[in-house]
């Protein structure tokens, strides 16, 4: 008999692997804040009686005042964390509209296809809304190649969307019910070294950003990142600076990181070309105001950067 052991046939059949997803917004159904905090699983605590509540907190209003205030905070101390709440939320935000700046960092022997890529599928996510809503809650602000800068193949992406629950609403919409999206991620990942996405805000004090327009010549894309606790400070002297920014060159944009590289501001200029550019910001120095401008933020900067930006041909701004 002999002692080798049969061996075990294979197959040359090939087996269909289902495709994996890797996780997305497209997994996270949306919801209401209620989903989170239902009354039925997180139900309020029965009331204390009344030598539960002797034992807890002494009869004193003196001491129970005292307690509360090293507990929670003093009444006064309370109103000033809401006054800078606000100043934050409300003051700086322009409203309720949501930005997401996407950067990819391209392959250069792929920066053709790429152009390509996002030159068919991004006007058609622009122009695709939520099943559940007719109106469109996404819109493309902009797109462009950096041509000055750090990194040349880089491509920048500004989407506008009508709150936070409408970019989340978009997300999910797109990785599940949009065929062509998924189609789009799995050709644009090989092409791609890296990308990122932050979601910002605009700046009350800016107006608005621009409106879609075809002026032509070149963008400055300038992007600061500040001390912690210092984007009041940066506001407030940038409403006076803007003013005579104003006088002499095209603002587009200004946003505020809210997700993402937070105590990040973006500003976003047009230019016919680089010597307009030029002498726009000479022009700068020789109006009331913005020589204290500068002096008033320089000191609130860790670091800045500056890139020049041309537009693809689909952008709505260029």
């Amino acid at each position: 008999m002999s002692s080798l052991r049969a061996l075990r046939p294979f197959s040359t059949a090939s087996r269909a692997l289902a495709k994996t997803r890797v996780p997305s917004l497209g997994n996270v159904p949306p919801h209401d804040d209620g989903h989170y905090f239902s009354p039925t699983r997180y139900p309020a605590p029965p009331p204390a009686t009344e030598s539960q509540a002797s034992d807890v907190m002494p009869s004193s209003d003196a001491k129970s005042g005292l307690i509360k205030s090293i507990l929670y905070g003093s009444d006064q101390s309370k109103k000033e964390q809401a006054a800078a709440e606000r100043s934050y939320s409300n003051q700086l935000s322009r409203g309720k509209y949501v930005h997401e700046m996407v950067v990819h960092k391209v392959r250069p022997d792929r920066a053709p296809d790429y152009v390509d890529l996002v030159s068919q599928v991004y006007p058609r996510i622009a122009a695709t809304g939520p099943l559940d809503d007719s109106s469109h809650k996404v819109h493309l602000v902009g797109s462009w190649r950096t041509v000055i800068g750090d990194d040349l193949d880089t491509y920048v992406h500004i989407w506008e969307y009508s709150s936070f629950a409408g970019f989340h609403d978009v997300n999910f919409h797109l990785h599940n019910h949009e065929p062509f999206f998924l189609d789009y991620i799995e050709k644009v990942r090989p092409m791609l070294v890296s990308r990122k996405s932050d979601l910002m805000q605009e700046f009350d004090f800016w107006g608005g950003t621009a409106a879609p327009h075809d002026l032509g010549g070149i963008f400055e894309l300038r992007s600061y990142n500040l001390k912690a606790g210092q984007l009041l400070n940066w506001e407030t002297s940038w409403k006076r600076g803007l003013e005579c920014r104003r006088q002499v060159m095209e603002p587009v944009g200004a946003w505020f990181n809210q997700l993402g590289e937070i105590n990040t501001v973006h500003h976003l200029w047009q230019f016919a070309d680089l010597e307009h550019r030029k002498s726009c910001r000479d022009k700068c120095w020789h109006l009331p105001g913005w020589a204290n401008t500068v002096h008033e933020t320089v000191g609130l900067v860790n670091r800045m950067q500056s890139h020049v930006l041309v537009a693809l041909p689909f952008s709505p701004l260029k």
